[in-house]
C-alpha cells in the first residue's frame, strides 16, 4: 500500500472546499434557511469537481510501480485459459 495515500494538492484542495461546503450547509440547516443549505451542498459538489480537475491536471497521486505490476498480472490471469478443470464449461 502507498504510504502517501491522499497526500496530494488535488486531494487536499477538494477536501478543504468540501469541508467548507459542509460547514455552510450545516449552519444554514440549523438556521432553517433552505437556500443557504443548498448553496453549501453546491460547494460540496464543487470540491469534488475541483479535486477531480486538479487530478486530471497532474496534481493527484501518481500510480506506483507495484500497482502497475499487480494490474498487469491480474490482466494476464484473466486472459489465461484454465486447464485441468473437469466441467469448467458445463
Amino acid at each position: 500500500m502507498a504510504s502517501d495515500h491522499g497526500h496530494t494538492p488535488a486531494a487536499w484542495t477538494g477536501v478543504i472546499i468540501s469541508f467548507i461546503g459542509f460547514c455552510v450547509a450545516g449552519a444554514f440547516m440549523v438556521a432553517d434557511n433552505p437556500f443557504g443549505f443548498w448553496a453549501g451542498m453546491a460547494v460540496i459538489l464543487l470540491g469534488g469537481v475541483v479535486g477531480g480537475a486538479m487530478k486530471l491536471a497532474g496534481l493527484g497521486q501518481k500510480p506506483s510501480p507495484e500497482l502497475d505490476r499487480a494490474r498487469e498480472e491480474a490482466a494476464r490471469k484473466d486472459h489465461t485459459p484454465e486447464t485441468g478443470r473437469a466441467g469448467a464449461h458445463a
